[in-house]
């Protein structure tokens, strides 16, 4: 049986007394797997550890079915776009490209930058210093070095940033071919919507540590499953509360800070049967937020999901 391109086996990385990565073991196949987490969460650590930028505290790491340390022939096999950039502005995207090409034994740099750049949508910019690119013109050029040698593992951190529309529509289009042709893609993100476009399987990092991994359409079920936290600014604070109680509407309420704070289970349905209830109890509704809709409370809540049930 193959090997899996990627193998993490209990690995932890700290940096002096920060912890990045604690006890994370997974395998990824062929096809495009998204890395998703809040910014700190580990997703970079991750992809140093699969670059061969860095070695484990503990346990250890396969990629390409090696250990990158002692085979360092597999790096010719690995494309990575990293999130810092560091191209050479003084080159035109097309030098910039074949340069990375030659430096990893491409026999035609040439004509391997020259596909690379059609690829992601720079044919007619090839030509032009780096100097003038956008934000999201770099950001292809690193796409486009990255797939320049035709490589197995494709290494993606935030590859959608800086991107319009859609820019972001061709280079997702291209991740999910690169996928389907049978290379093993990892894509870094902290935006669920977007890794669900090209994944469809995702690993969530939390702090860290991996607390859910499988079917991106079953991670974004777990979430939306979460009890949410909405806050009510109205003139009868206790009176809409108790209606929405009895109305099995909401889990709980309190008040604090001359709001009220329920939690609900299911918030499409008390978005469609609040504004009916405050109007049947004379209630006038100032306002109506969401209290813990940020991506820290959401993958905070995976976390502690995670812990209930013993991972």
């Amino acid at each position: 049986m193959t090997e899996p391109a990627l193998v993490f086996d209990g690995v932890s990385r700290w940096y002096g007394d920060t912890v990045a990565l604690a006890d994370v073991s997974f395998a990824l196949g062929p096809g495009v797997t998204g890395l998703l987490g809040h910014n700190g969460a580990g997703k970079s650590t991750a992809l140093k550890l699969c670059a061969g930028f860095t070695t484990p505290s503990t346990g250890s790491v396969r990629v390409l079915g090696t250990d990158l340390a002692r085979s360092p022939e597999a790096y010719r096999r690995i494309g990575i776009a990293h999130d810092r950039d560091a191209l050479w502005p003084f080159l035109t995207a097309r030098a910039m490209v074949a340069l990375c090409a030659r430096l990893r034994g491409v026999p035609d740099p040439d004509a391997a930058a020259a596909r690379a750049l059609d690829q992601v949508g720079l044919a007619d910019v090839a030509d032009r210093r780096l100097r003038g690119f956008s934000h999201g013109m770099r950001q292809r050029v690193k796409l486009a070095q990255a797939l320049a040698h035709d490589p197995e593992l494709l290494l993606l951190d935030e590859p959608l940033n800086g991107l319009d529309p859609a820019q972001r529509r061709h280079i997702v289009d291209l991740i999910v071919r690169l996928g389907d042709e049978g290379r093993t893609v990892v894509v870094s993100s902290h935006v669920l919507h977007e890794v669900e476009r090209m994944a469809p399987r995702v690993l969530v990092l939390v702090n860290g540590h991996l607390v859910a991994s499988g079917a991106t359409q079953a991670i974004r079920d777990l979430i939306a499953d979460r009890p949410r936290s909405i806050r009510l600014r109205t003139d009868d604070r206790r009176g809409l509360g108790r209606e929405l109680v009895g109305a099995g509407l909401v889990e709980s309420v309190r008040f604090e800070d001359g709001a009220m704070v329920v939690e609900a289970g299911d918030v499409e349905r008390l978005g469609r049967e609040l504004p009916r209830l405050a109007r049947d109890a004379g209630v006038r509704l100032r306002r109506v937020e969401p209290v813990d809709d940020d991506l820290e409370s959401v993958y905070a809540y995976l976390h502690e999901r995670a812990r209930g049930v013993g991972r």
